[in-house]
């Protein structure tokens, strides 16, 4: 069994094995104030327990950790900025163990270049009010220095975020978890490569984006491909590879009766291209269309692409149709949060059950888990030249969350997302993924709510409840982040 991000697949898939991203650096610091060090003997060893408790429950976390031990005054805080400016890290995890001065941590948030997280974790859930001295409460005194932080943090132009809790607080831990695995999705954008292949669709000005803000916005690197690219590469598929890839696709897929023979080689020939392209650049997400004409070898291109985008999007390496790279962006974020992230547009509202309808024609997220694949046959794609395979499916029932990348009038791209629920109810059968997703409101008004985002008329569809994520995400990126709501 193969597994994605988002979820099992059935089974085996086609191609090389799923992308493996690189684990985020967090560094992490503690501390508190030297001067209660001899006025309290026993308050230091306390403290250094809690760091340690703290240190290990970082480590289990999908993270290098970079731990510079305990500071107690601005020197040794001067110290560790040094050490963590040096390790390069995407988080700063500063562990306030009980009061410490602003001094001490203001070094480490200038310096090091990485996003800073302050945690306030007391030892436990609440003090022995009865037994406790001076020196027992200091322990629980974390949250004293947070507002101190917070004013020079705003006064030296550092943003401010914290966690409050108890050391063996989960609740708390799920927060930190999700600050964590936001920094490593912002590093993995950073050096993505994201591919862009062909033209934009006739007409789509809301498609049209400047590729210059993927690196502004996100980092990372935009690779401009022909459609020739890939026909070099086709060409060079053999026959015993073709066949392999076919007999793959016979195990990934239920094959509808309307599948054409040729049409499905094709479209296993142009898959084996499209994961030779993608090695080529090595491509972290691709958004492609081309139009072609009269059934020359670009339109039969364009039209063979479903089958391997499909194939590509469930290795992690998520592909849209109709030049769609703002929402190819929007699956890759999906999907390095673990939810999938399929393409995505309206296709109906279904009054009388509550729902909206969504999905789209072309590749889709083999991993959405609502069923087995199905491969349909087409003789036609709806406003498109071409002809050949597609691919239906469902996301499974439950919480899924609905994330696109907006442009704005100034050209600023920004986050638009909203959380719905997966449900039961009748399904198109033509070669598309298409959900049922209830908002639970007016279906009309929540898609005047969504359509009033500036969001563009496609999005990814990802299963799980990923607003936290996204939220710490768009805080650590400095990217806005419209919810949508209604009702």
């Amino acid at each position: 069994m193969t597994t994605s991000a988002s979820g099992p697949i059935p089974v085996p898939l086609p191609g090389a094995a799923p992308v493996r991203t690189r684990r985020p650096r967090i560094g992490l610091v503690s501390g508190g104030l030297g001067a209660y060090w001899p006025q309290f003997p026993d308050l230091l060893p306390t403290l250094r327990r809690s760091a340690e408790r703290v240190a290990q429950r970082m480590g289990q976390f999908d993270a290098e950790v970079v731990d510079v031990g305990f500071i107690s005054d601005a020197q040794e805080g001067a110290q560790a900025a040094e050490k963590l400016r040096a390790a390069d890290c995407d988080l700063i995890v500063g562990f306030l163990t009980t009061y410490m001065t602003a001094t001490m941590l203001v070094p480490v948030a200038r310096r090091s270049g990485a996003p800073v997280l302050l945690i306030n974790l007391q030892p436990t859930e609440s003090m022995d009010h009865a037994t406790f001295d001076t020196g027992q409460w200091l322990a629980y005194c974390g949250a004293c220095p947070l507002p101190e932080m917070a004013n020079a943090f705003e006064r030296v132009g550092v943003e401010f975020r914290s966690v409050s809790g108890y050391l063996e607080d989960e609740r708390a831990w799920r927060r930190i978890g999700r600050w964590i695995r936001a920094a490593g999705l912002r590093a993995s954008l950073s050096s993505s490569r994201h591919g862009v292949m062909g033209h934009l669709y006739p007409g789509m000005y809301d498609v049209s984006t400047d590729l210059t803000m993927v690196p502004a916005t996100f980092g990372g690197h935009v690779e401009v491909l022909e459609f020739d690219d890939l026909r070099v590469r086709v060409e060079e598929v053999t026959d015993k590879e073709t066949a392999a890839r076919v007999a793959e696709t016979r195990e990934v897929f239920t094959l509808d009766d309307s599948v054409d023979e040729d049409d499905l080689a094709w479209a296993a020939r142009v898959s084996a291209g499209l994961d030779r392209l993608v090695d080529d650049f090595a491509l972290d997400s691709l958004a492609y269309f081309h139009r072609g004409l009269n059934g020359e070898v670009h339109e039969r291109l364009g039209a063979g692409m479903i089958l391997g985008a499909s194939l590509l999007t469930a290795r992690g390496i998520p592909a849209a149709g109709e030049y769609e790279l703002r929402t190819s962006l929007a699956m890759l974020i999906c999907e390095r949060l673990g939810g999938g992230g399929s393409f995505t547009e309206f296709q109906a509202l279904d009054f009388r059950r509550g729902a909206v309808e969504m999905g789209h024609d072309g590749p889709a997220h083999l991993a959405l888990g609502g069923r087995r694949p199905l491969l349909r046959g087409l003789g036609v794609y709806h406003g498109k030249r071409g002809w050949g395979v597609s691919v239906e499916c469902t996301a499974r029932h439950g919480p899924v969350t609905l994330v696109g990348v907006g442009q704005t009038r100034d050209g600023r791209y920004r986050l638009v997302a909203a959380e719905g629920e997966a449900v039961d109810g009748p399904l198109l059968a033509i070669g598309n993924t298409t959900s049922r997703i209830d908002f639970h409101t007016d279906p009309g008004e929540w898609t005047d709510a969504w359509s009033a985002s500036g969001v563009g008329h496609h999005w990814a569809l990802a299963t799980g409840e990923l607003l936290p994520d996204l939220r710490a995400l768009a805080d650590l990126s400095g990217v806005e982040l419209t919810e949508v709501r209604a009702g």
